[in-house]
């Protein structure tokens, strides 16, 4: 796409972004397509460890292979990339210099990495008292885990949801993508706009110390509540609900559909479309309760009867109903359906190593006013390194030069 674009709701703020693989740059990526100035600082020739996690790879022209991979695509639409070693003085105080000009900086190192440097939030609020710093990791600034390393996979087996997912009588599942690091991402984001909000009404910022292992606590929500108010351990029920029921997958005559039945009547009006009316005047079923202190019993018998008809036929007889009901898509399939088309969930972007645009997942977030915007493909390793130094640092070309020669920058 290409401008001119309308005003973003960030329009002015610029995000320093030291943060690398998913949660921190899924933070920036959200604040960019809100039209924040997202700088990307990276390690002079390794970049972001996401570039090289593929494959899939972005193909250039001739279908080859790129040096960008779909996870790194994922993440990092809306920003500039800027090659700085920081490890070396000079690159220590090129970030001090782009920190006393940005609102924001956020990163993903291992706590008193930047401090080390000279670049954490005691040192950098010295430079810019306004600064907004937020910290992730993956397990917070103290605490008995506070210098391990984060990932993931981690947070989710020690944060619970692994214990909740999976075949009831099968091993703990993690979840398909890395869902703690993008809800951290996520309250990453919320936590950086609480700060600005503050930040701009007294004129000081703050340091946010967000991680995985709470964050990924923080969501498991009402099993955790359910435990908090019980004291009974929850415990995996496949793909059915705790407290609902019927409420799971169920086959049908060409494979899954769901039924995500939420009262009474939704229950009989199922009933009635299944041809066993008889189930809802049964005294075991006839209210939620009944009906998930017998979910066995009852799953079994209307599984025999969803299996006499195809998915859709179910989805449009029973959406007549007002009974919750729906496909279980495939990843081609969800991209194929008229409505995520409408809704326009993919976007397309030229890059400068691809002949012609790359499709990218767009934002959710609908404003009216004040849209997410997309300005920029993920750039390439220090695309943007010359161009940044001397709009923001006004570093001249000779400058530049000496930097990349002592390897500085890239």
């Amino acid at each position: 796409m290409s401008g001119p674009f309308p005003p973003g709701s960030l329009d002015g703020v610029r995000i320093l972004d030291l943060s690398r693989v998913l949660a921190g740059p899924w933070a920036t990526q959200i604040l960019g397509d809100l039209g924040a100035d997202v700088v990307k600082v990276e390690k002079p020739g390794e970049g972001d460890g996401t570039r090289t996690w593929g494959p899939p790879f972005l193909k250039d022209g001739a279908g080859r292979n790129t040096t960008e991979s779909a996870y790194y695509l994922s993440a990092n639409r809306n920003k500039r990339s800027v090659a700085i070693d920081f490890t070396r003085s000079e690159g220590q105080a090129l970030i001090r210099r782009l920190a006393a000009g940005s609102d924001v900086l956020v990163e993903n190192f291992k706590v008193g990495t930047l401090a080390r440097y000279g670049l954490g939030y005691e040192d950098l609020r010295q430079v810019n008292p306004r600064l907004v710093y937020c910290s992730i990791t993956g397990f917070g600034q103290d605490g008995p885990y506070a210098a391990r390393a984060g990932y993931d996979y981690l947070a989710q087996g020690m944060g619970g949801i692994m214990s909740i997912t999976g075949p009831v009588e099968g091993e703990p599942t993690k979840v398909g993508i890395g869902i703690a690091d993008l809800m951290t991402g996520m309250y990453a984001t919320i936590a950086i706009l609480a700060m600005l909000r503050r930040r701009d009404a007294t004129g000081v910022g703050q340091h946010a110390d967000i991680s995985l292992l709470d964050c990924q606590v923080a969501w498991l929500s009402q099993q955790a509540q359910s435990y908090l108010t019980s004291g009974e351990t929850p415990p995996r029920v496949g793909n059915a609900h705790q407290n609902i029921s019927p409420y799971d997958t169920f086959p049908t005559q060409d494979g899954h559909m769901i039924l995500a039945v939420g009262n009474d009547r939704q229950f009989a009006a199922l009933c009635d479309c299944a041809g066993v009316p008889a189930l809802a005047r049964d005294e075991r079923f006839r209210t939620n309760e009944g009906r998930v202190v017998h979910r066995a019993a009852l799953t079994e018998r209307l599984r025999e009867a969803t299996a006499t008809r195809p998915t859709r036929e179910w989805v449009e007889r029973l959406e007549r109903l007002g009974v919750p009901a729906g496909p279980v898509n495939t990843i081609p399939e969800v991209f194929a359906d008229p409505h995520v088309q409408q809704r326009r969930a993919v976007v397309e972007l030229d890059h400068p190593l691809a002949d012609g645009p790359v499709r990218l997942l767009a934002s959710p977030l609908r404003l009216q006013g004040t849209p997410p915007t997309y300005r920029r493909p993920p750039p390439t390793l220090g695309q943007h390194t010359d161009d940044v130094l001397a709009e923001l640092l006004a570093l001249s070309p000779g400058d530049l030069r000496a930097l990349r020669s002592a390897g500085t920058i890239e």
